[in-house]
Order: structure tokens, then sequence, then C-alpha cells
């Protein structure tokens, strides 16, 4: 054979030989690139959720009663227990009464020591720059439409307004019932007994109540099935609320 003939076949076969490897490569890279696809998954998120909010408060109702959340028809179970009542003791409960003078707040038995101050120098001004001093003048009157000394004064004329001192002394030697416990309308009560139901009350209760009110009082609350008379609120951080006689 020719040299040149032979040459050329060699050649020919190396050229074959290194398409073939060359195939063989691009099989191989393209097994290895099918190898390194990764099967994927569309993840949803979740759904948005809305935080509870910080402020559970209920108001409460119309008749200053407990919110909506503990209104009537909420199992006795699930209400807060009532001042004066616990969660194993269920019916009706009156207010909490406070016999001891070391059971109120400090800062009530401080407003109520400094009433009383006031009421024992007789002068109806020294009373009254005490109720200026509370920041709002407490509620003195179903009207308000006058200065608290000339309201006392026009209300009782025999004494020029001296007797109302002593009706609010008798009154904060009472013992107080502590009303709407655990709310924000919480409030210290004097008397106690103006939160009770007349005809209920015990004949040790009756005493304390005609130290306040006289014999023909007390009928006419038994015909209104209530105490009518004076009372003082002071709320828990001390502020007195009001001096007012109910209707």
């Amino acid at each position: 054979m020719p040299l040149h003939a032979f040459t050329a076949r060699s050649a020919a076969t190396r050229l074959i030989a290194h398409v073939a490897m060359v195939l063989v490569m691009l099989a191989a890279g393209h097994g290895a690139l099918a190898q390194l696809k990764v099967r994927t998954e569309t993840i949803k998120p979740p759904a948005t959720t809305v935080p509870p909010s910080a402020n559970q408060f209920a108001p409460p109702g119309r008749d200053g009663g407990p919110g909506r959340d503990s209104g009537p028809d909420t199992p006795a179970t699930e209400r807060p227990a009532a001042a004066g009542q616990t969660a194993s003791a269920p019916g009706p409960a009156g207010p909490e009464t406070a016999a001891d003078l070391s059971r109120l707040p400090p800062a009530v038995l401080r407003t109520r020591d400094r009433i009383l101050a006031a009421a024992h120098t007789g002068d109806l001004q020294t009373l009254m720059a005490l109720m200026r001093a509370n920041g709002n003048v407490p509620v003195f009157s179903h009207t308000q439409k006058q200065d608290p000394v000339a309201y006392w004064k026009e209300t009782y004329p025999d004494s020029d307004g001296i007797e109302i001192l002593s009706i609010l002394i008798s009154i904060l030697e009472t013992q107080a019932a502590r009303a709407d416990a655990d709310t924000p309308q919480e409030t210290y009560v004097w008397p106690y007994f103006a939160r009770l139901p007349v005809k209920s009350l015990t004949p040790v209760q009756k005493v304390d109540l005609f130290r306040v009110v006289t014999g023909s009082d007390y009928k006419q609350m038994l015909e209104r099935g209530r105490y009518v008379f004076y009372q003082v609120g002071i709320g828990p951080d001390g502020t007195w609320r009001y001096f007012l006689a109910s209707e």
C-alpha cells in the first residue's frame, strides 16, 4: 500500500475516534446535567393572622354593672366574683364591707381622715378648700348649679349650713362598702348600708342606720325600698368623688 494512502487512512481513523470520544463525553455530560436537576415544590405562605387586641376591656353596661363579657347570660362559673362573694359561693351577694379601717387602701384612708378633720373645724370654707384641692369638686348636688357652701346654707338655713358637717362626720364614722370592685368604677362608699336592701338590715345594722337618719326617715326608706340620704364616695386612689344625697 502506498505510504500516502496509509497515512490518510490513519488520519481518518483518528478523526473518527476523536468524534466518538466527543460524543461519549457529551452524552455523559448530558446525564450529569440531568442529575443536577432538583425537584421543586411550591410552598404557600400561611394565612395572615391578626394578633389579639391588648385591650380586652369591655365598658360597663348602662346600669353601671358588668360589661358584655360578663352579662346576665354568662354562666355563673365564667363570671368574675362579685364584691364580697367568692367563686365557690354562687348566688346574690352584697358589697364587700370594710369593718376594720386598716382594710381600706392607704389613699382612701388618708382622704377620709382629711375630710373628717375639715368637718370637725365647723367651718364650711375649710371643707370647701379641701374639695377644691381634689382637682375637680366632688359631686355635691344633682344640679351642681350653686357653690357647695351656698347650697348647704340654703338646704339647712337654721344652722347656716353647719348641719351638713355633722351629717358628713356621722356618715364617715360608719363602715364603708367596696362597690364595683376591680372595675374602673370601683368606689369606697359610706355608709355601707346604702348598698344594702333596707328591709334586710339586721338589728345591729339598724343601730348604725339610726346614727345617721331618724325613725321617720327609715319609714320612708321602707316605702321606697332603698336608702335615701347622703353618701360619700372615694376612689381607690383617694379621689373624693361625691358627697351626695340620693333621691
